[in-house]
């Protein structure tokens, strides 16, 4: 597969969402079918990672972590993992929808990164980001946490999520930030103001939720309906199914004529907006990792982009 640079790190243009194996989209998926599927993707070349140290239900909150920790230990100089703490679920207030608790302080980073590292069984991690703004820690003192532990070899690079630019400037100026990880599709552009702060200071973009929460797939009808621990009922609903359907026709017109799918047309459109922002979709078969690896070799032309462009932002 094609390679992309985040920051100064080299990684697969599309790289592996591994949230949907055991957070956000049902039951938790048995963790030696889940490890078999992300050696296939090492083996068809993707090499980059992303969990969370809170990816997870009520019955295990760290399942993801060990996951990737069965699949990745027997290569792991050759990948790229991300992981990230900050925030954690409260289970006990809804265990199918548990509000967050956000703690970014020095104590609790130091203990999650302790803990991400033997789940992961391996010594250091690629990335580390902050998952959510703690408003109880200042961006400096975040900095100066990862600062510490990128000192300390435990972690190589750290990024943030879910931050606006004045956040990132601060906690930049301290420790510089080698990655973002936002929300980024077709649908939604919210985070794109960031764009000239990320290349003012080189730094790439984690973009998750490449296919609006499976939406931009085409594969559900209205009527959908998903169970309460499935949270993809929040964008895959009869509203927007309406709402976006000239988009969905489109994209699959436009498929026939390039001979690809509407995930394809997705990632290739992300991979069409700046170099340094890499898709991490969620993939639980082989068949989609063999998809979705061929949209790298998509190009959609100025008037695809101008119609996807036109379609996608109906209010």
């Amino acid at each position: 597969m094609e390679k992309r640079m985040l920051g100064n790190v080299e990684v697969s243009a599309i790289g592996m969402g591994c949230m949907g194996f055991s957070h956000a989209e049902g039951s938790l998926t048995d963790i030696d079918t889940a490890a078999k599927v992300i050696r296939e993707a090492v083996d068809l070349g993707y090499t980059f990672f992303n969990t969370g140290w809170n990816y997870g239900n009520v019955s295990d909150p760290h399942h993801n972590e060990k996951i990737l920790g069965k699949a990745l230990r027997d290569v792991r100089h050759q990948v790229v993992i991300s992981s990230k703490c900050g925030v954690s679920f409260d289970y006990a207030v809804n265990p199918d929808r548990p509000p967050l608790l956000y703690d970014f302080s020095r104590e609790t980073v130091r203990k999650c990164v302790e803990e991400s590292l033997q789940r992961l069984q391996t010594d250091y991690i690629d990335f580390y980001l902050q998952a959510r703004i703690d408003p109880k820690t200042a961006p400096e003192e975040a900095a100066e946490i990862m600062s510490e532990l990128i000192r300390e070899g435990k972690v190589l690079h750290w990024g943030v999520s879910k931050a606006d630019e004045d956040y990132l400037r601060r906690a930049n100026a301290v420790c510089p930030i080698t990655v973002v990880e936002n929300n980024y599709n077709m649908i939604n552009r919210s985070h794109e103001k960031l764009i000239p702060f990320l290349e003012e200071n080189h730094i790439g973009w984690v973009a998750h939720g490449p296919l609006f929460r499976g939406l931009l797939t085409g594969t559900f009808q209205k009527g959908v309906t998903f169970a309460p621990d499935d949270w993809r009922g929040g964008s895959v609903n009869d509203e927007n199914l309406e709402r976006y359907a000239p988009l969905l026709g489109y994209l699959r017109e436009l498929g026939a004529e390039k001979n690809a799918t509407p995930v394809q047309l997705a990632l290739a459109w992300i991979l069409n907006q700046k170099p340094y922002i890499v898709p991490i979709p969620g993939m639980k078969k082989r068949e989609r990792l063999v998809e979705n690896a061929k949209a790298v070799e998509i190009t959609l032309t100025e008037n695809e982009l101008k119609q996807i462009e036109e379609l996608s932002s109906v209010k």
